[in-house]
């Protein structure tokens, strides 16, 4: 009786959080993410056996250049699709994010190429006209595919979001094929998950969400300028580093040393899925005018609940996870170990940021990220050259525990503990 009861009790639970919308969307995008993260380490797994060490190095600082370009591409629209989707006409915002976007994705795509002619001519990718064509391309699909998933989570349609990146991992098997291409194999296949994701993206909101317009709403981009440009300027601070980090391993030691770094920082920072998703999800809730104060203890109880175990994981077997590409990764094990603990004070971070967009107290967040922007890029650049990729690792943890500080203190300040 009491064992029925029980599991009575345990079923009405969790249909009852499959029900909240909170919970709904954070444990979607946790599982997109999850899976994507899977797929992502699957493929780096199945490169590194294919592909050439150097050519895995070059590949890693090739995809961060395409992920600065979306960076930039974003111009604070992924930000305002969320805030103002609940409250204005769905059409005009998505059309407007996706035509604005795109076409800046395919203007700073030309100039990244131009820079990097400039600065590593050495570098033949760049050199080709082809590849250069390809790269511009692969940026505009990935421009669509990243709005089209602020779309269905801003519409709190995670499950959509989650067909979208399961779709990407198509990328897995077309490593196989291309992989006589070199380095431009690993790309192709990046761009082919992008193409896929890109497609369905389009596809299900004109069935499910709204008609997207051929044309940009002046008036939206008026009303949302400055909470956008915020945000982009936040959003600028916020990745900069770690996306230039790959660049910056690379120029300072080898081609091998950045493929190390960057599978043992990829690794590491899956477990920062969890407070992310919890934080968007925040976002999202809190656009809709649900409590903020009760959703953001919920989302960060759930978030530690949840990421203590997977931090034990990584820190204890994470050497494990990286000797299943090849050995020469497991000397990135140290560099996983302290990424792994970082988590705690980068959950923090992590929700304090959607708390402070949804009172639309953005300039908070820009000065929070142009300090940890200063403090990771400078920390790094001294601590790599000292300590070799565990340096990156120092520079990381001594950042995040300074934010930790200051989240903390305006938190006593506006009185929020």
């Amino acid at each position: 009786m009491n064992f029925n009861l029980h599991r009575y009790l345990s079923c009405k639970a969790i249909a009852g959080m499959a029900g909240d919308g909170l919970y709904r969307t954070s444990f979607f995008m946790a599982f997109a993410n999850i899976m994507s993260a899977g797929c992502g380490f699957f493929f780096w797994i199945v490169a590194a056996r294919l592909y050439a060490l150097e050519q895995v190095g070059l590949a890693t600082a090739l995809i961060s250049s395409l992920a600065l370009v979306a960076l930039f591409s974003t111009l604070g629209f992924d930000s305002s699709i969320i805030r103002f989707l609940p409250q204005e006409d769905k059409g005009k915002v998505i059309s407007t994010s996706f035509i604005v976007t795109t076409g800046a994705s395919i203007i700073f795509g030309g100039v990244c190429i131009l820079l990097m002619m400039i600065l590593t001519p050495s570098m033949p990718f760049w050199q080709d006209p082809g590849h250069s064509l390809a790269f511009i391309l692969v940026a505009a699909l990935n421009s669509i595919a990243v709005m089209g998933g602020y779309a269905f989570v801003a519409d709190r349609k995670a499950d959509h979001y989650f067909l979208q990146n399961l779709l990407q991992a198509i990328r897995i098997p077309a490593l196989v094929p291309l992989a006589f291409l070199g380095v431009f194999g690993i790309f192709g296949a990046i761009g082919l998950g992008y193409l896929t994701a890109a497609l369905y993206s389009l596809t299900k909101i004109q069935l499910s969400i709204c008609r997207i317009r051929p044309r940009a709403d002046r008036e939206f981009i008026r009303k949302s300028l400055r909470f956008s440009s915020l945000n982009y300027l936040s959003s600028l601070l916020y990745a900069a580093p770690t996306l230039i980090m790959p660049i910056l391993v690379l120029s300072l030691l080898d081609e091998a040393e950045a493929a190390k770094y960057y599978i043992a920082f990829a690794l590491g920072t899956l477990v920062l899925i969890i407070p992310s998703s919890f934080g968007t999800s925040l976002f999202v809730e809190g656009s809709h005018g649900n409590s903020l104060k009760k959703s953001a203890f919920r989302a960060g109880g759930a978030s530690l609940m949840i990421m203590l175990p997977a931090v034990l994981v990584l820190f204890f077997y994470g050497d494990r996870l990286l000797g299943l590409l090849r050995g020469e990764y497991v000397e990135g094990f140290g560099l996983l170990k302290i990424i792994a603990l970082s988590s705690f004070p980068v959950a923090c971070y992590s929700l304090f940021i959607p708390i402070q967009n949804v009172r639309m107290r953005v300039e908070s967040i820009v000065k929070l990220n142009a300090l940890r922007c200063i403090l990771l890029l400078g920390l790094s650049y001294v601590m790599v050259n000292r300590y070799g990729i565990l340096g990156a690792g120092y520079a990381w943890m001594i950042t995040y525990m300074v934010i930790v500080i200051w989240v903390g203190w305006v938190a006593l300040k506006e009185k929020w503990i």
